[in-house]
């Protein structure tokens, strides 16, 4: 893939936040991975959780034109965590239009129009790599892009935006860049070599908790980038673990811990990349492991990292990785916290999760005797011993047992 800028991820954040408070948008900052008091999810997800509220109607104190950057953690995308675009924790770069033109906001057209300049004129991505696509009851949308030569693909319900089951949503359109070498062929539904990189949501409607649609108060738009994808694009990288960012992570981690395989590196390795940065920015906003809610979605990390590494060698430890890249995340994210202090969290844990082995694998070992495990097996290992099934699977499909 062919570099269009040598921008670094700082240099894109700046670039983008620039662009936008030339037209009127004012900077909000960035809040933590813990979302405002009563939003249902355990971990920010999306860049417009932190304003919520003020999608919904609430006058905001900065206005109607709002820009900025917002730590993520979507533990939905776990599974897909070390293939070439997916990470548990990114960055989302922002917008909103809190309202309609008439009350200072600017509606969907405005935005795509502001869109395609950025890309084009700010980050230097040509024409011909973009491809767009729209929701099939959107016009608006497919009108505007199409008025500014884009390729545009209409598609159904993935285009589709909501915030859970309830709440704000609408149609979106997402913009899409081309990763492969040579000339862009196909559309993003057809070609993986598109990668997203932007989305713009119209909201315009408010689902109920049966489902229906009623007009939302204040309609407005709401538009998410994710920056590590973006970096990846500008600086000519093929997956999103190349850009700078990771840099400290890779150099150190694939030094301490070089696998016995070859084609173990990838995505193992990614794993833990992904994750140890991931359980450094979730400590950094004030989360400790525990067994239930985000305390175990941080357990769980620290955990599947140990299980990628003990994979190739038992004896490997977090006691041995340095707190330089610790430290570069914690500068990253501007955390008020000492990489000690995390290495410390990333230990203990670790001596926890290695007595629980100790003692859970000659339990799950005896069980092994009779056969597969059964459902009445994984409840006997957590009610009895306190051995969560996503764990005991865990050690079954790492061959820790």
């Amino acid at each position: 893939m062919t570099s269009t800028t040598t921008l670094t991820t700082r240099q894109i954040t700046d670039t983008f936040l620039d662009f936008y408070r030339e037209r009127g948008h004012q900077v909000v900052g960035d809040a933590t991975l813990i979302p405002p008091q009563g939003d249902p999810v355990l971990f920010t997800s999306a860049g417009m959780h932190p304003l919520t509220p003020y999608i919904e109607g609430r006058p905001h104190p900065l206005g109607r034109r709002l820009t900025g950057v917002q730590r993520c953690l979507r533990t939905t995308d776990l599974d897909e965590v070390g293939d070439d675009t997916h990470l548990t924790m990114f960055q989302m770069l922002g917008t909103w239009s809190l309202g309609d033109v008439s009350l200072g906001g600017y509606d969907g057209p405005q935005s795509l129009q502001w869109g395609l300049e950025l890309l084009r004129d700010g980050f230097g991505v040509p024409l011909s790599r973009l491809h767009v696509t729209v929701h099939h009851s959107d016009p608006g949308s497919l009108d505007t892009w199409q008025r500014l030569g884009v390729p545009v693909e209409v598609l159904g319900e993935e285009n589709w935006w909501s915030n859970g089951p309830t709440g704000p949503c609408g149609p979106d359109s997402e913009i899409f860049v081309w990763t492969g070498d040579g000339t862009p062929t196909g559309t993003p539904s057809s070609d993986g070599r598109w990668v997203e990189v932007w989305n713009h949501v119209m909201m315009r409607h408010r689902r109920h908790p049966d489902g229906s649609l009623t007009p939302l108060e204040q309609p407005g738009v709401d538009t998410g980038m994710g920056l590590e994808r973006m970096a990846m694009v500008l600086q000519g990288r093929s997956c999103v673990f190349d850009i700078d960012v990771f840099e400290p992570w890779i150099r150190t981690v694939s030094t301490l811990w070089t696998p016995s395989r070859q084609s173990s590196i990838e995505p193992s390795l990614r794993v833990v990349y992904d994750h140890l940065r991931s359980s450094v920015v979730v400590i950094g906003d004030g989360v400790h492991p525990s067994n239930t809610g985000r305390g175990y979605v941080l357990r769980r990390l620290i955990r599947r990292v140990l299980t990628h590494l003990w994979r190739e060698d038992p004896s490997r430890t977090l006691l041995d990785l340095p707190t330089e890249p610790i430290a570069s995340t914690v500068d990253h994210y501007g955390l008020s916290i000492d990489p000690l202090y995390v290495q410390d969290v990333l230990v203990y844990e670790e001596r926890r999760f290695n007595a629980l082995l100790r003692r859970g694998r000659p339990l799950i070992e005896r069980l092994l005797l009779r056969g597969p495990l059964t459902d009445d097996d994984f409840h006997y290992l957590h009610d009895t011993h306190g051995i969560p099934r996503d764990l005991v699977e865990e050690v079954l499909s790492t061959g820790l047992h």
